[in-house]
């Protein structure tokens, strides 16, 4: 079967040559038992691919299993997987058979496998080596005849270094990975994708087709997609049912994409992008912090001098430079503080140049940090594990800023 065949039979939509290299390596690869490890982020049709496999194999009258690793929790994970034998533990009322047994002769798709805690992956492990595993509670060694493919939006190779996931499975499980490209990798794809469930909704709803004007097509193309397919999936619905008009233009659909993330220069939660904590106070934060490591730049230049020999009074050829530098400095800042405005042969005070603005800064900077913290308990009836959430800082870090100024 070749790929154009495989599109229509599975409903895949683009013509992306990313696209095209990941579904010709699943067909090369599906009629053999390999493991397969299929790569990608959420949201780009990874669990299309396994059902690729299965069909196109010498497995595919056999049964087909896809098992949501991360959507189960740790403590069941490996009676689901491996079943469990009758009072094995609280709640065993019967014998049950796990996955591996129920699908031998045929495919068990593994999605989100790194979320496996680390003892279910020394027993897959044992799984994809011998064929071999024992139920929860049995010392009985069963026998299965499984192909396993397997897939995960995590940097697994990090979560090695990290002591999350075993580095044999991974090496056991990656025999031939499959890399499906996210949709900002397949631009010209996106418009297709659009279009397909465009029709897909107007069928379901009953109501004619969406259509795009050129503003909005190239809108789409540039956009990141963060959730790839299964959001632009999502937008194309919600504008299929919102929008009377059937034609969408760049004005419409800015307003169904979410904005996009943003790097900012102070910790921020995006649970308080809608609080009472403007930017401005944000950014006042900023230039305070900047401005106390200016002061100790001050005091770090103080002791270089000192320490190298220097009179507490700066040699006559420096002085222009470092009161050129004070000014530009304290301008920045607070106006109660001392401008150099003397004349360049007189000698500069290294007592005025540090300890006086170091002084007011430290307090200034405390007495600012006491308000966000008083408004933040205020805002959230003192409830401080909120308050915490809003400042952007841990509830630990918090109870001492209360206890460390004295906050009723």
């Amino acid at each position: 079967m070749d790929i154009q065949s495989i599109k229509q039979r599975f409903g895949i939509t683009g013509h992306s040559p990313l696209l095209d290299r990941a579904i010709d390596v699943a067909r090369q690869v599906a009629p053999t038992d390999i493991t397969v490890l299929i790569n990608g982020e959420s949201g780009v049709g990874k669990e299309v691919f396994p059902q690729i496999i299965h069909n196109l194999s010498s497995r595919k009258h056999g049964p087909y299993i896809a098992v949501n690793c991360g959507a189960i929790p740790e403590g069941t994970i490996d009676s689901e997987l491996f079943g469990h034998e009758k009072g094995s533990f609280t709640g065993a009322h019967e014998a049950r058979k796990g996955y591996f047994e129920v699908v031998n002769g045929g495919t068990i798709f593994l999605d989100e496998v790194a979320e496996l805690p680390l003892s279910t992956q020394v027993r897959l492990l044992r799984v994809l080596e011998t064929g071999e595993f024992f139920k929860v509670g049995s010392s009985k060694v069963i026998k299965t005849d499984a192909r396993v493919v397997a897939a995960t939006n995590v940097d697994i190779p990090e979560a090695i270094q990290k002591g999350k996931f075993r580095q044999d499975l991974f090496y056991r499980l990656n025999t031939v990975p499959i890399f499906i490209p996210p949709l900002r990798e397949r631009k010209d794809d996106i418009v297709l994708l659009f279009r397909k469930f465009a029709v897909d909704f107007a069928e379901k709803y009953r109501m004619p087709a969406l259509e795009l004007d050129d503003s909005s097509r190239q809108m789409l193309m540039n956009y990141r997609w963060q959730g790839n397919i299964r959001q632009l999936k999502n937008i194309t619905e919600q504008i299929s049912i919102i929008e009377q008009s059937r034609l969408i233009t760049s004005d419409i659909l800015q307003t169904y994409l979410p904005r996009e993330n943003r790097d900012l220069p102070v910790l921020y939660n995006k649970e308080s992008a809608s609080s009472d904590f403007s930017e401005r106070e944000l950014l006042y934060k900023v230039l305070f912090d900047m401005k106390r490591d200016i002061n100790e730049m001050k005091k770090l230049v103080v002791d270089i001098l000192e320490q190298g020999g220097v009179s507490h009074d700066l040699k006559r050829e420096h002085q222009p430079i470092i009161a050129q530098l004070y000014n530009e400095i304290d301008n920045q800042g607070d106006e109660e503080n001392m401008n150099y405005t003397g004349n360049p042969s007189e000698p500069i005070v290294l007592d005025t140049f540090y300890t006086h603005e170091v002084l007011d800064d430290s307090l200034s900077l405390e007495k600012r940090e006491i308000e966000l913290i008083k408004r933040a308990i205020d805002k959230h009836g003192g409830k401080r594990k909120n308050a915490a959430r809003e400042l952007g800082i841990s509830e630990r870090t918090l109870y001492r800023k209360i206890k460390e100024y004295d906050i009723h």
